[in-house]
């Protein structure tokens, strides 16, 4: 499927911005007074980014063979 420069840079704008939220929420999350109450959502968060950051992989590797 092609996809336009700019969609991919939009999507990779958003990507940024949501990696930023979620690394803000895990140290948010682990600065808390009993981290290990939140161990869930930190695990969640952790995953997200780990998937975030894949797809920004792949957008940028979209863009760099346009």
């Amino acid at each position: 499927m092609e996809y336009a420069k700019s969609d991919l840079m939009e999507a990779k704008r958003q990507i940024d911005s949501t990696l930023h939220k979620l690394r803000e929420t895990v140290k948010t999350l682990r600065a808390k007074e009993n981290p290990e109450r939140y161990k869930s959502q930190i695990t969640l968060a952790q995953r997200r980014i780990r998937a975030f950051e894949l797809a920004n992989s792949l957008v940028e590797r979209e863009l760099g063979g346009m």
